[in-house]
């Protein structure tokens, strides 16, 4: 599959969650999902175990019916979003930005089930009131791999989004693909589609030196 002309800084700080602007009307290859997926099991995973699974969803039917979930647990989430936005009313720029996603999200929530293609990674193991060390060690070995998705697709033109709402329905969602909900956790539904032009630029984020600490807190 043909790669944009990236640098590796460039497509790690261009590589963002693509809502508005997935092509829901272009059909993604299947084989450029499997190159996708091929790099991100290249990732680091704790003590080498590579207990992860990945769900590539592109039937209608299914992906309406994740989607249905996802927009429920969305609209949920929606009457509390105006709550969470006052948390920056003291700051017109971040304020804005926080708008501007929340609309973003909108039109995801709105048009989820038009996305032509769900990737849905799951872990082995179900970590509900373990260790701390032990849920790091299973988090800190799905999380990557899927960010190497989703920046192995950047480079391809493909865009994709992090979302996890439909957590709060798992259990039906495991219903609704197979996947046995007692022995294995999922970790995202990852929306992906061919990106409606590819000049994405990085986001706006807070200074380093309000969050960075030398030696101590």
């Amino acid at each position: 599959m043909p790669q944009l002309d990236l640098s590796l800084d460039q497509l790690l700080t261009t590589t963002r969650s693509v809502r508005k602007r997935l092509d829901l009307s272009r059909p993604v290859e299947l084989e450029v999902i499997r190159e996708c997926l091929e790099i991100a099991i290249q990732a680091p995973t704790g003590s080498n175990l590579q207990q992860w699974h990945f769900v590539v969803v592109t039937d209608p039917e299914k992906r309406q019916k994740l989607a249905d979930l996802y927009r429920t647990s969305y609209n949920a989430y929606r009457q509390n979003k105006g709550a969470a936005n006052k948390l920056f009313a003291n700051n017109p720029a971040r304020e804005h930005t926080q708008e501007r996603v929340g609309n973003s999200a909108d039109y995801l929530a709105e048009h989820m089930h038009e996305v032509p293609v769900f990737l849905i990674p799951c872990f082995r193991g179900r970590f509900e009131g373990k260790p701390v060390e032990l849920q790091a060690s299973a988090w800190g070995s799905i999380l990557p791999a899927t960010w190497s998705f989703m920046l192995a697709a950047r480079a391809r033109g493909l865009g994709a989004a992090w979302t996890t709402l439909h957590l709060v329905y798992e259990e039906e969602a495991a219903q609704v693909l197979g996947i046995p909900y007692e022995k294995y956790t999922q970790a995202a539904l990852v929306p992906v589609a061919y990106t409606l032009g590819t000049d994405f630029k990085p986001a706006p984020r807070e200074p380093l030196d309000t969050i960075l600490h030398l030696e101590q807190w």
